[in-house]
């Protein structure tokens, strides 16, 4: 990594995202969705501040389209996903997590022999889901926002069966 980082080394691919297998665990794609493919690119970046020990870091971008299940309508929603993160690194573990303490800005990690670019743009990725993945106009009708006076089951409010606690009015005390 560290010689990566010096030469500012450049890779560039393409991904299928259903080789994530952590990822694509958690997505919901309808079965005519084509296969969605995750475009990255990893940038090697060295700087050496004055007085200062080098620094590297690796600068990841990635984006792709997942398709995950609206928390409205329960319906398979395509959502773009867009990363380009910095990562800095450190020694060792020791100066990585002060280091990490430190830098609100930055992702700090131990400086390894190799890294798993895989595992790292497909932890990238995970972290950029949304907690609450929803359309912004569902596609469907939710079955609860049908008109008031006509409930899903088809029947108008004067059909509907007595409330089962209306009979516990005429015991109610009349003062």
């Amino acid at each position: 990594m560290a010689a990566f980082a010096r030469e500012r080394g450049r890779l560039e691919g393409q991904h299928p995202v259903t080789g994530m297998a952590r990822l694509s665990e958690g997505l919901h794609p309808p079965a005519d969705a084509p296969a969605s493919q995750v475009q990255w690119s990893a940038e090697g970046l060295w700087s050496q501040p004055l007085g200062d020990r080098p620094q590297l870091r690796l600068r990841l971008r990635a984006r792709t389209t997942v398709w995950l299940t609206c928390q409205r309508c329960l319906q398979p929603v395509p959502l773009p996903l867009e990363i380009d993160r910095t990562v800095r690194f450190a020694k060792d573990e020791d100066e990585a997590a002060r280091l990490d303490e430190e830098e609100d800005e930055e992702d700090v990690l131990a400086l390894t022999r190799s890294l798993d670019l895989p595992a790292l743009l497909e932890d990238e990725l995970i972290l950029a889901l949304p907690i609450v993945p929803q359309h912004e106009t569902c596609p469907q009708a939710l079955p609860w926002s049908a008109e008031p006076s006509v409930p899903p089951g088809g029947t108008s409010d004067a059909d509907a069966p007595e409330h089962p606690f209306a009979v516990l009015k005429q015991f109610s005390r009349k003062e």
